[in-house]
């Protein structure tokens, strides 16, 4: 019995064979042609998107940036009725409230990314992550309703009067923490920021210390290093970008908090004195305020403008973070 030397496929299957002239690898090429095209069309229309606000925010405030000019920035003056405008009061507190809030957040969210990544139970983490991570899903309403109701009493009462009693009495930077305990100003709104960028910051830096090789950190333990000094020398240096990422992430989030800053920052354009304990403004609480009853006209470009001026803040911030990278990756390997 012979056992034929080849099999002949169906007539129906023949079909189905790759015709000669069609190679599979045209079909992988015009495949990955339409994912770049499709890519590169995301990323262009992403940039279009951003030139046009830039454009719509340049014409809309170009009223007041011809009548004003750069004395918009530098003067406090802000009186709608005599079609006066000056962002200096509203710049000034937008700054003051983003740094108080990242001088406290910082710390802060890298005590809880370490706590949760080198020191925590393994039963505890997951937990303590997950409740922290809630913070991040509580609207910001609600931390200005809580902020006004709750929080900005306790504030003056146990934080303010302590402060005024004893920093306020030390001469130049005394003048901070001078005034009465009102419980709603500046410093109060860079503790809600605070309070509400926290999550941000050390959920990006508990992901980011994660990742950093376990060989690296036990080789430093099994030369006798500390917690600290694996942290310091070895996860730290690792995950720099990162680490950076997440700050800018937070200073994103402050820079254009609107309603939980306009609750408690106190919402006057006056800038009588250096305390943080006095009312302010900020430009996302003057645009939140103002914007829906402004008359046509200057009104209404100052306002535009303001949300300009935002924009450019936050741009010059993650340029200067950008070139932070750059230095820091440019040091890499040099010896210390």
């Amino acid at each position: 019995m012979e056992v034929a030397s080849t099999i002949s496929l169906p007539a129906d299957a023949r079909h189905l064979e790759p015709a000669p002239d069609e190679p599979p690898s045209m079909r992988h090429d015009l495949g990955d042609a339409i994912f770049l095209n499709l890519t590169r069309a995301a990323a262009f229309i992403t940039l279009c998107l951003l030139a046009g606000i830039i454009v719509s925010l340049l014409v809309s405030s170009w009223p007041t940036i011809r009548t004003f000019g750069y004395h918009f920035l530098t003067s406090s003056e802000w009186d709608p009725p005599a079609n006066h405008f000056g962002a200096l009061v509203p710049i000034y507190g937008t700054l003051v409230t983003s740094a108080i809030a990242l001088i406290i957040a910082v710390p802060v969210s890298f005590g809880i990314a370490l706590f949760l990544t080198e020191l925590s139970p393994a039963w505890l983490r997951r937990p303590l992550g997950v409740a922290i991570e809630l913070l991040a899903a509580i609207p910001s309403i609600v931390y200005g309703m809580w902020g006004l109701l709750v929080f900005s009493p306790i504030f003056a009462q146990y934080i303010e009067t302590p402060l005024g009693a004893t920093i306020g009495r030390i001469p130049v930077i005394g003048d901070l923490f001078q005034g009465p305990p009102i419980g709603i100003g500046l410093l109060c709104a860079g503790f809600i920021l605070a309070i509400m960028i926290i999550p941000f910051i050390a959920a990006v830096m508990r992901d980011v210390f994660e990742v950093t090789p376990p060989m690296l950190k036990e080789s430093v333990y099994g030369l006798g290093g500390t917690t600290w000094e694996v942290v310091w020398r070895v996860v730290l240096p690792y995950t720099k970008a990162g680490v950076v990422g997440g700050i800018m992430l937070g200073l994103g989030r402050a820079l254009g908090e609107t309603m939980a800053v306009t609750f408690v920052i106190g919402n006057t354009n006056l800038l009588d004195n250096a305390s943080l304990f006095s009312p302010g403004n900020s430009i996302t609480s003057a645009l939140a305020n103002e914007f829906s009853e402004a008359s046509p006209g200057l009104h209404t470009s100052a306002l535009i403008e303001l949300g300009l001026v935002l924009f450019v803040i936050t741009f010059l911030v993650l340029a200067a973070s950008k070139l932070l990278l750059m230095r820091l990756q440019a040091n890499e390997g040099k010896p210390s």
